[in-house]
């Protein structure tokens, strides 16, 4: 009689294992298209305020083609 109910059991486990795993598929996939859909509106909106075009204000755009180096001077 307890291998029947231990049979049981497994099976009710494994019927919640898959349901888990079907939830858990379901909610990653909603959570990547929420995210690329984020991503999309902040690359128009960035485009809209100039982050894309002219000069940007965020310290990481446009690049000075002029170098500076750094002198030594050596003691002998």
């Amino acid at each position: 009689m307890g291998a029947v109910v231990s049979c049981i059991q497994s099976i009710f486990r494994t019927i919640g294992s898959v349901l888990m795993a079907i939830i858990n598929g379901v909610g990653n996939i909603l959570h990547a298209i929420i995210s690329g859909i984020v991503a999309f509106f902040d690359i128009i909106v960035s485009f809209l305020t100039c982050g894309y075009c002219g000069s940007r204000r965020r310290g990481g755009g446009v690049r000075s083609s002029r170098r500076t180096h750094a002198t030594t001077t050596s003691r002998i």
